[in-house]
């Protein structure tokens, strides 16, 4: 066929149409089987494993560096996260338990300890950190992307039944068949406060004490934000008062982290030496500020003037103007980035965790599956009981998430090790005196013991969300029934704000009263049965785990170090046979050919001879043994 002058050109402008179709198309559409919205420090280290297991994933950061919090945060520069260099120990993990800012990897380069000699380091350190984590060890971030309009198609194919498709600035449409929020908890909390546009928000507060020079302040807030910024400020102030709606919570007392540090609370001194300054508890929301003259006061907020005339009696306590108000009220997730017709992800009920999104313990949002949240912005599930809110933690919650992912769509086993029976006293004792995860994300994570083989073998998985126990197959894709979780707890009634951590019998050391330990400790549970989904959800609020068939503490250590002979090991061998109904004892080997002479059977420490059976009987060997005085 040949074709016209006319027709040829009009089949290459076709041609040509079609080719800058399909151009723009590869440009504006970016699909991945995993998408994770920010680089800080939990996108970077799920980042790590995605990297490491090659997946196919993408990490969209909407500034130009990885861990841009740290840019602005914390304000006065200064981390109250411990950067302890030396432990007296060189095994890498047990090390990991005191070092609470650096990643998980391969790369022993890559610990903070390296970067600073500062017991607090400054958070220019930890920027520089991130940024080498994330080029030493290849992670793929897409960096000034910001990412919105997150919603959801429906797709049949999909593992999930759709898709997930977003939009960066410049309207370019990505595409995800997972999707895990990573951007940490960064947008401050205003609350809806009449006059509240009168203060001065800790993201923007002056940096410089001279500005509040002979100021009287008022600081909204309780939290490590309000005490580090009145620390700063209070050698220039008149006074500091301080408000928040519940009392001051100090981190020592309640083993919480995230209260109140030590390394901030000076304003605590000037108020109790009575030195002016002030602590004092009223509900925000209770309140407005009004300002009169130039100087800001507190009034009631009711329209009933005679209960807000109670407000000026004589003695009230922020009776006096004040010149700045901070609000220093903490962070909220962010949840702008979903469309708002889209119901991917909704805000957790409760007055003290409504600001972090709504997940189930899988870190899973509960209202879309797919739609995954790692880091701080899953401190949720262990808020005021663990440390899944800081780097410290969420490393091994993100680590955790990993597995539970690879599980689900690529169908890798959780990573677990086999041994013999036998050996499991010993494989226990190194875990509880080295691991790091265990002892950091106490209570939630845990290690988990599963019997094979009529319990001559068990495999060891390491790590497991202990709040998904009745869920252990579905999560790890390996079969489970009889099983021993390990958990590091602290004392039921030992830990709390009014509580005297310090009294004299705070501790005990009387193996028989292990239970009574108040410290971090280990805990064995032993189910017969994998314990049912109704069994986890009815148990009780003091309860970490359902009452278990067997149940083991083994007593607190001063040294966190739980390998002595007589306290530690020798209860928790004899709480091993009690599950296993066998005697696990390591013999000589004198003592087992002794033994093989004497019994037709042997412990299991003594299997190899005679292949475990003792010696067989004859009728000759038996006359002579009873000649001899062997047998009775």
């Amino acid at each position: 066929m040949i074709l016209t002058t006319r027709s040829a050109r009009l089949l290459l402008v076709f041609q040509v149409l079609l080719l800058f179709v399909l151009t723009i198309d590869s440009a504006t559409i970016g699909s991945h089987d995993y998408c994770i919205i920010g680089a800080g420090p939990s996108g970077l280290q799920l980042g790590y494993y995605m990297e490491k297991a090659k997946r196919d994933y993408i990490i969209f950061e909407r500034s130009n560096t990885s861990g841009n919090f740290y840019v602005k945060y914390p304000r006065h520069r200064k981390l109250i996260s411990i950067n302890k260099r030396h432990t007296g120990q060189t095994n890498k993990e047990f090390n990991m338990r005191h070092d609470w800012n650096s990643l998980l990897s391969h790369d022993d380069s890559l610990l903070l300890r390296h970067y600073s000699k500062e017991m607090f380091p400054h958070a220019d350190v930890l920027l520089k950190y991130l940024k080498d984590y994330k080029e030493k060890l290849g992670i793929q971030v897409q960096f000034n992307t910001e990412i919105s309009n997150i919603h959801t198609v429906k797709n049949e194919s999909a593992p999930d039944g759709h898709l997930f498709y977003m939009n960066d600035q410049t309207g370019k449409q990505y595409i995800c068949r997972t999707l895990i929020a990573a951007t940490g908890m960064w947008k401050p909390n205003i609350p809806e406060v009449p006059g509240i546009e009168y203060t001065e928000g800790y993201e923007d507060v002056s940096l410089n004490p001279e500005e509040f020079e002979g100021q009287t302040v008022l600081v909204l807030g309780r939290g490590n934000a309000a005490f580090e910024t009145a620390d700063h400020i209070m050698g220039s102030t008149n006074l500091i008062h301080m408000v928040a709606r519940s009392r001051v919570r100090l981190s020592w007392a309640t083993h919480y982290v995230g209260d109140l540090r030590a390394i901030n609370n000076g304003l605590l001194d000037t108020y109790q030496l009575k030195s002016l300054d002030g602590v004092l508890e009223a509900a925000i929301n209770e309140v407005k500020i009004v300002k009169r003259n130039g100087k800001l006061f507190l009034d009631l907020n009711t329209e009933d003037e005679e209960e807000e005339s109670l407000v000026y009696l004589d003695n009230f306590a922020m009776r006096e103007p004040y010149d700045r108000i901070i609000r220093c009220l903490g962070f909220k997730f962010d949840m702008s980035i979903f469309r708002n017709d889209t119901d991917v992800i909704k805000k957790a009920s409760g007055l003290r965790i409504s600001k972090f999104p709504s997940i189930m313990h899988n870190y899973e949002s509960t209202t879309t599956k797919g739609m995954f949240v790692a880091g701080t912005a899953s401190h949720s599930l262990d808020h005021r009981k663990s440390a899944g809110g800081f780097i410290h933690g969420f490393r091994y919650t993100a680590r955790a998430l990993h597995h539970i992912l690879e599980s689900r769509y690529e169908g890798v086993i959780w990573p677990h090790k086999t041994y013999k029976s036998s050996e499991l006293v010993n494989v226990l004792l190194k875990r509880m005196n080295e691991a790091s995860g265990t002892y950091q994300m106490f209570s939630v994570l845990g290690d988990v013991v599963v019997f094979r083989d009529n319990r001559e073998s068990f495999e060891y998985y390491e790590e497991f969300p202990i709040n998904l126990l009745h869920e252990f197959t579905n999560i790890t894709g390996a079969e489970a029934g009889e099983l021993i979780a390990v958990v590091l707890q602290y004392g039921a009634n030992f830990s709390g704000p009014g509580n005297d951590i310090f009294r004299t019998d705070r501790a005990t050391g009387e193996p028989s009263e292990a239970h009574k330990s108040n410290f971090l400790h280990p805990v064995l549970y032993y189910y017969k049965d994998i314990p049912t989904a109704k069994q986890m959800k009815t148990k009780k609020r003091s309860e970490i785990l359902p009452r278990p068939h067997l149940m083991h503490h083994i007593v607190e250590d001063f040294l966190t170090m739980w390998d002595a002979p007589i306290s530690h090991v020798l209860p928790l061998r004899r709480f091993i046979e009690d599950v296993l109904q066998l005697d696990i004892r390591h013999y000589y080997m004198e003592d087992c050919f002794r033994l093989s002479l004497l019994h037709s059977t042997v412990p299991s420490g003594c299997q190899p001879y005679l292949n475990g059976q003792g010696l067989s009987g004859t009728g000759l060997l038996i006359e002579s043994a009873l000649k001899q005085g062997l047998l009775m």
